[in-house]
């Protein structure tokens, strides 16, 4: 972040032109780290408000200009990082009420167990990467940074999962090859009774 030293002393004195300055400098710097940081795009841009916030708020208590730069990262990163803690105590869905479950979870217990057991063949990083990209919906540049991959990587990781997801759920028989069911009772498997 290359922020004039004369810039951050005039906002600390309160002149308000400064300040508004300083906050419209930092923005993109803040926003490309925190998009690396956070694992989610709304996380990243709520990241970068509390650090503005908070430069907003306690600029007149930084004791050095030198240190500027990296105490606005750190807000951003504990920023990150709180909000990663908050999803992870959040309820699984597996103990959500019925009426919460998500649409997948009507689909019948034969496709789910196939998808169970599918995901649990695939190797730690295709599975890492297909749960990121498809479950959570990161982007690819996101899955990226966070698992420290290029993004080529990424997408070679990806395409594999899928491919060989695709395999063994065509293979326990629940699809046709033309991803229609067959013409048998909806939900059942083909050449299920």
């Amino acid at each position: 972040m290359r922020v004039q030293p004369a810039l951050i002393e005039a906002a600390q004195r309160g002149e308000a032109a400064a300040l508004t300055e300083l906050l419209a400098v930092c923005q993109p710097d803040l926003r490309r780290f925190a998009r690396r940081s956070c694992r989610q795009a709304e996380d990243a841009e709520d990241a970068v408000q509390h650090a503005l916030w908070q430069l907003y708020r306690k600029l007149g208590a930084l004791r050095t200009v030198a240190t500027f730069a990296s105490w606005l990262f750190r807000i951003v990163e504990r920023e990150c990082r709180r909000q990663w803690r908050g999803r992870e105590t959040a309820e699984p869905l597996d103990e959500l009420p019925e009426a919460e479950q998500p649409a997948a979870a009507g689909l019948p217990i034969d496709l789910r167990l196939d998808l169970q057991r599918a995901l649990a063949a695939l190797s730690p990083p295709h599975r890492e990467v297909l749960l990121l990209r498809d479950v959570q919906e990161l982007s690819a540049p996101e899955v990226a940074a966070q698992l420290g991959l290029s993004l080529e990587a990424v997408k070679s990781r990806l395409h594999r999962a899928r491919a060989q997801l695709r395999k063994r759920l065509l293979a326990s028989g629940y699809w046709e090859k033309d991803g229609d069911q067959d013409g048998g009772e909806k939900g059942a498997p083909s050449g299920a009774p």
